[in-house]
């Protein structure tokens, strides 16, 4: 069993919402981040990614980025484009891409239950990424963008949800990055937000779909105050973290791409063809239809690989796409060990699309990418469920859930 609860949201107004909303801080770097935080004083850019108002030259990681993000979130809500609700709510958050709906629900989970295991991870943390938002997390004594988790579809849940958004309006319905449709619900009925909290003490097990360094660090924030204040109660705020869960029939992991800077050698097509069936391609981008599928974009070309049978891996680690590519080319072809820490590998999110792999490697900033077949929910479960770990940068999510809609007061300071 889980436990969710409602919160008291610090939130914008309906007509300030698609002006304080932002993409997640982990999507943009500080410079894009800052392009768009000069043309818009309400971005929550200020908040989550606060180097945007220091000098260029300060690290991110500087003490003073920390402050000023508290500052920020502080007169955020002095000027009143965050308002703290009266009373805990839970919230119905969808989005809609491509004519495709999600829609989760937003609430609080306990730390506990990432403790217990109840809340299930799928990949390890980088120790920078975590201190970072540890630190964030920590100074601003808020949980300010939200974990996206799922968790096996169930009727019950499924069945009050459809009924709340037949019944009621959108307090948020804007669109915004990408095309992507956000709506917002309000559920302030006791007895609903009752039947849906006991409805998830019946659902074994949350899943960590995006948000693993958010996750962790607000987790390690929540112990270190129960620290702080032991006679604090097991209600306390900071023994929970906000988050929107969403059934995993309604998600879709999209293709995370590989791009490379290693030296090619003469012979490298005959390497991969003792592993892999190969087929010129040519213009076109090669985007993979089936699982054990590759695309290779090389000296302005593109190859279809197809992993022969005894090299496809066994298990539900081994087997994925990302193994074989890691196992069968990365490490032995090109002396890859470790994905999480060398640099000549990178990653290239589905959404940016095929072309920008190939503008990486035209503009010799890389010397070789790969299109992959993203992993299915169901692989994404599978491997939890076994307490196993996936490759690094495995799985995209796409459409991202905007920051800046719901910040949880930790109510330590």
């Amino acid at each position: 069993m889980v436990k969710i609860r409602a919160f008291k949201g610090i939130r914008p107004s309906a007509k300030e919402a698609i002006y304080v909303a932002s993409l997640p801080y982990d999507v943009l770097s500080t410079e894009e981040a800052r392009k768009l935080g000069v043309s818009n004083p309400m971005s929550f850019l200020h908040i989550d990614k606060a180097e945007i108002d220091l000098a260029a030259d300060l690290s991110p990681y500087d003490d003073s980025v920390y402050a000023k993000a508290a500052s920020n979130l502080a007169e955020f809500q002095e000027k009143g484009w965050l308002v703290k609700d009266g009373k805990p709510e839970l919230y119905l958050y969808q989005l809609v891409m491509n004519g495709r709906p999600q829609t989760g629900l937003v609430t609080c989970t306990a730390i506990d239950d990432y403790v217990s295991g109840a809340i299930k991870k799928h990949e390890l943390t980088r120790e920078e990424k975590e201190l970072d938002r540890i630190r964030h997390v920590d100074v601003t004594d808020a949980n300010t963008s939200p974990i996206f988790l799922t968790y096996r579809s169930d009727d019950e849940v499924n069945n009050v949800v459809d009924a709340w958004i037949g019944s009621h309006d959108p307090v948020y319905d804007f669109e915004s990055f990408h095309g992507v449709q956000h709506r917002i619900w309000t559920v302030d009925d006791a007895d609903v937000v009752g039947v849906l909290t006991k409805a998830f003490e019946a659902i074994p097990a949350l899943y960590i779909a995006d948000g693993h360094h958010r996750t962790e660090s607000a987790v390690k924030v929540g112990l270190k105050r129960r620290e702080e204040f032991p006679d604090a109660g097991a209600d306390a705020e900071f023994n929970f973290f906000l988050a929107v869960l969403f059934p995993q029939d309604q998600l879709e992991i999209l293709d995370y791409n590989r791009v490379v800077d290693v030296p090619i050698a003469t012979d490298l097509l005959d390497q991969v063809a003792l592993k892999f069936d190969v087929e010129k391609v040519g213009k076109e981008a090669y985007k993979p239809a089936t699982p054990n599928t590759f695309g290779m974009y090389l000296d302005g070309s593109w190859y279809g690989l197809k992993v022969k049978p005894e090299f496809a891996g066994e298990g539900v680690i081994a087997s994925l796409d990302v193994s074989i590519l890691a196992d069968q080319v990365l490490t032995p072809l090109f002396g890859i060990e470790d994905i999480r820490r060398d640099d000549r590998i990178n990653f290239v999110g589905g959404i940016r699309g095929l072309g920008e792999l190939e503008q990486l490697v035209d503009a010799g900033k890389y010397t070789i990418a790969f299109s992959m077949y993203p992993p299915t929910m169901d692989n994404l479960l599978d491997v939890a469920d076994a307490g196993e770990i996936m490759p690094p940068k495995s799985t995209w999510f796409e459409p991202k859930l905007l920051s800046g809609l719901f910040v949880h007061d930790l109510e330590s300071k």
